[in-house]
């Protein structure tokens, strides 16, 4: 079977279920000509490499491409994806030919990308901008295209095909026929396969997919270069040229390029290039072990004067180009060896079975794992960022990156402040089931705390552990100084967070990793706390730590991470009262934890609502009775006392009776409303599903600004019956207060108006009212120096938001406000509600990605060309409308938000410390903390990072 029908074949066939050794030799297809020289077997001396992340796609991955910043990767859809290899995120995807993507070169400048497929065309791609700057095509029939090299030297490009012929194009060459500009072109790929799909018996043919002719999206632009039959090798192998490679290892032309091709025929050939000649390759030898036809070369690599070939029925071939001599013959898998890569001397080969094997230059084997459910069918190695990295591509339509640092000869000294090294901690920190809710976690949560304390003493820091009453989890102080020399002008700045988290189990496999084993998956890390709150922690101490190691951080950060957030800070503030000492004073509080409102616009916090949680319960002196037998007008039942006592609570949309509730409630002011005006402008602009403006910012100011009171359940006491009268009920209430109100205030208010109620119904039963917990509502003032110094932060970190107007192609339902509620201003708390909700907000700003982000650059241009031309029509109105993307427009300040939720501490810790708070927030709307698969983003956590380190290196500069 052909490569080609291999990978096609991939994407369609389940897995096979192998069993027994992966090198067992009864298990290998085919009959061998003569035995391997040595069999490898299954053991393994080397631990095995760490899983960083996996990309997953919608086909399989047939070809790899690795620059200094992205992974290239061409898929059995015809398409080329772009990732950033420090995020993961993927930054385009070009549909560029119509059959599969078989192969991919980049040039040594990283400047050109060149594709292969099954559609019979090479296209060069700038990696600038990402447009096709040419496209070259055959005047011979060549099939599918498996393998394409260029020589930089040159400036020659080289392509193995399906007809057996080795075809090349230099960029100088004057003969070769070119067409561009206006000129009538060829459809390349175009004509039908005369030599492959020729007529049957009778002269028929079998038809044409209907989409035969369709030319993909981003298989535009440059020139269309036809090569000349004067530049094609004719039977250069006696089979597919599968693989090729350019190499100046080659000791009779050393310094030179030299080709190497691999082909069905099993040989692997060795090709001088004539640049007299437009690069013509001239054979110099082939390299042939004697073996029968059809043990094909799928994969060859070359190491200064060693060649690597992967053979079918899983063998590797080692040459000696020096003697021309096969040094090795390694049976090392039972299957074909599709992809073979050379790494920090080692050498990684990959097969149909999914796993991958790691050999030292003595040929023992490292490791063995496997790495996809599914056919390898495209492997790559590269250092990056001082970390060496393997890239693996399968039939399962997915990408996988390992880190094997283990692979460097010499080991390259690395910051311990890496990302890499940031992404380790946070991974080990997820680890640690600190669910400060569940008393079965409690050795977990001491073990989380320790090891977080390990990473601030690794940094430098003086740290301590600070005990808390009643046997709760510690809070952690850690404190970071700043230079010496700035001694007399340093600021000290309080960092909050917690280590603990909510509860996670995975018993309904709603999770799609374990909840605490974090992942990576399609550039996010999913794990219980990654966003909430130990990702936006970590990424604040290792800003600290490289301040620190560069003598850079200008002021002293003192951290306090508790652990009983989750909890509702059970012992925190006896414990920062009982340590203000140690603590010291505090100029500036800083926190992250919290959500932007979108996937989008990075967001400053400047409001939070506090929290009262109460019970209300009734209880009679009678025991649970029938209402059959003792129901009566005389009876006072408890559970009716407590439904007609909640009916006094609130009236109409939900306002509060108790008297004197919303007394405290600041007014909004010109300058706020400005804020909320640019958050709904900026919402809509992006998701018109969100409705008008003016209706969005009415629904967020409800649940910001606006107190409420909520009932969230009712128990009763015995049997789940409908004929007893129970003896007792109870019901949980919550209170969200705004700032200006006092919880401990409105508590007693609560109270008392209960009680009052409650005489008024002459019941012979007892009311109790309990406080079971109460947080402080909190309003920072965005306009002050820790609120500025973190506005220019973000804005040179994040850099200019890209802010596309789209429409979702899912329908939402979208909302009409009428006249009088569309009003910019309202002097009632209740005007006609508005169905915006947070889930909406999040589920808009989490749909598709914008489709200008996954796009070629020259289609972003493109785009906004016929927009703008479209703007100078009659018809520019109409067109608009039916437009599905709108101009791309930039914004560069952050979101000034408040939020519905309470976070206990930061009131209490302005209060504690006389200092003001500023709270940033680090994860997406779609992040799902405290739900299945909460997850962070990589650019969110490294950005984050960025942030904390200007701040805590700028502010003390205000």
């Amino acid at each position: 079977m052909s490569l080609r029908g291999l990978r096609s074949q991939a994407a369609l066939a389940p897995p096979t279920a192998y069993t027994g050794s992966e090198t067992e030799e009864n298990d290998t297809p085919g009959v061998l000509t003569r035995q391997p020289s040595q069999d490898v077997g299954d053991k393994q001396s080397k631990q095995l490499p760490t899983l960083l992340h996996r990309l997953g796609h919608n086909s399989s991955i047939l070809t790899l491409a690795l620059s200094d910043e992205f992974i290239y990767a061409g898929t059995r859809g015809g398409e080329i994806l772009v990732y950033s290899l420090r995020t993961y995120a993927k930054k385009a995807s070009i549909e560029g030919h119509r059959g599969s993507v078989l192969g991919l070169c980049l040039s040594g400048d990283q400047e050109l990308l060149f594709s292969s497929g099954g559609d019979r065309i090479v296209n060069v791609w700038k990696t600038g901008d990402l447009s096709r700057q040419a496209c070259l095509y055959s005047s011979y029939d060549v099939g599918d295209v498996f393998c394409v090299a260029y020589s930089e030297v040159l400036r020659t490009v080289y392509l193995g095909a399906q007809n057996t012929t080795i075809q090349w194009c230099s960029h100088d060459q004057t003969s070769t026929k070119r067409f561009s500009g206006g000129q009538q072109v060829p459809t390349p790929g175009g004509r039908g396969k005369d030599f492959f799909d020729s007529r049957g018996p009778g002269g028929a043919r079998t038809p044409r997919p209907a989409d035969a002719d369709i030319v993909p999206k981003h298989a535009k632009g440059g020139e269309v270069i036809e090569i000349g039959t004067q530049n094609v090798k004719h039977f250069a192998h006696y089979g597919y040229v599968y693989c090729m490679v350019l190499a100046k290892s080659v000791p009779e032309v050393a310094g030179q390029e030299v080709l190497i091709t691999g082909g069905g025929d099993g040989v692997v050939k060795l090709w001088k290039l004539d640049a007299k000649n437009d690069g013509a390759p001239e054979e110099l030898y082939q390299l042939d072990d004697g073996r029968e036809e059809g043990h094909s070369i799928h994969s060859v690599s070359v190491e200064g004067t060693f060649l690597y070939a992967g053979r079918s029925g899983g063998e590797i071939d080692v040459w000696d180009l020096e003697t021309r001599q096969l040094i090795r013959n390694l049976k090392a898998h039972r299957d074909d060896v599709l992809t073979i890569c050379i790494g920090g001397g080692f050498m990684f080969s990959a097969a149909v079975t999914g796993y991958v094997r790691k050999f030292d230059r003595q040929y023992q084997l490292q490791f063995r794992m496997e790495a996809h459910q599914g056919r390898i069918l495209a492997s790559a190695f590269k250092h990056h960022r001082r970390r060496a990295i393997y890239v693996t591509g399968g039939s399962d339509s997915t990408l996988a990156v390992w880190d094997v640092s283990d692979c460097v000869s010499t080991p390259i000294s690395t910051m311990k402040t890496t990302n890499e090294q940031l992404v380790d901690s946070l991974a080990k920190l997820v680890s640690y089931k600190t669910v400060s809710s569940d008393p079965k976690c409690a050795l977990e949560c001491r073990r989380g705390a320790s090891y977080l304390r390990s990473v601030f003493k690794n940094f430098g820091a003086t740290t301590e552990m600070l005990s808390t009453q009643h046997g709760h989890n510690p809070v952690i102080l850690a404190r970071f100084k700043g230079n010496p020399a700035s001694r007399a002008k340093r600021k000290k700045i309080l960092f909050y967070g917690h280590y603990d988290v909510v509860a996670a189990e995975n018993k309904a496999k709603k999770w799609i990793v374990d909840p605490f084993t974090m992942e990576g998956i399609d550039g996010y890390l999913y794990g219980r706390g990654t966003s909430d709150n130990k990702g936006p922690i970590m990424a604040a101490i290792f800003a600290c730590a490289e301040l620190t190691s560069e003598q850079t951080l200008g002021s002293d950060i003192n951290f306090l991470i508790e652990g009983e957030e989750e909890s509702g800070s059970r012992g925190f503030e006896e414990a920062v009262r009982a340590n203000k000492d140690k603590i010291g004073d505090v100029d500036w509080i800083l926190l992250a934890n919290s959500y932007w409102l979108d996937d989008r616009i990075p967001c400053l916090t400047y409001g939070l609502r506090g929290v009262i949680h109460a019970k209300v319960q009734v209880e009679s002196s009678h025991p649970d009775m029938h209402s059959g037998v003792d129901g009566s007008a005389e009876l006072d039942e408890s559970l009716k006392d407590l439904v007609m006592l909640l009916s006094t609570l609130t009236g109409k949309n939900g306002e509060v009776k108790i008297p004197g509730f919303y007394d405290p409630v600041l007014p909004l002011g010109n300058e706020e409303q400005k804020l909320y005006d640019d958050i709904a402008n900026a919402l809509v602009h992006r998701n018109p599903e969100l409705g008008t403006p003016a209706a969005l910012k009415k629904s967020l100011m409800r649940r910001w600004r606006e107190a409420t009171l909520t009932i969230h359940r009712f128990n009763t006491s015995g049997p789940d019956n409908a004929s007893i009268i129970p003896r007792l009920a109870k019901a949980a209430i919550s209170m969200r207060l705004v700032p200006n109100q006092e919880a401990a205030v409105t508590a007693e208010m609560f109270t008392s108006f209960l009680h009052a109620q409650f005489a008024n119904l002459e019941s012979n039963n007892k009311l109790t009212v309990t406080i079971d917990h109460q947080a402080e509502p909190w309003l920072g003032d965005w306009q002050n120096e820790i609120y500025q110094t973190l506005e220019e932060a973000i804005m040179d970190v994040w850099g200019p938001i890209e802010h596309t107007r789209r429409r979702s192609s899912v329908a939402q339902p979208r909302v009409t406000i009428p006249n009088s509620v569309a009003s910019e201003s309202s002097d009632s708390y209740f005007p006609l509600k508005s169905p915006t909700t947070s889930n909406l907000l999040a589920n808009s700003g989490n749909a598709d990605p914008p489709s200008l982000a996954l796009t070629p650059l020259t289609e972003v241009t493109s785009k906004l060309e016929d927009l703008a031309a479209r703007k100078k029509s009659p018809s520019s109105k109409r067109n608009s409308r039916d437009a599905k993307v709108a101009p791309a427009t930039h914004r560069k300040k952050p979101l000034y938000i408040r939020e519905g939720g309470s976070i206990p501490a930061i009131r209490f810790l302005e209060k504690e410390f006389d200092a003001p708070a500023a709270h940033f927030p680090c994860g997406q709307a779609s992040d799902s903390a405290h739900l299945d698969n909460e997850r962070l983003r990589l650019a969110n956590l490294y950005n984050s990072r960025e942030v904390f380190k200007r701040v805590f290196r700028d502010l003390p500069r205000k």
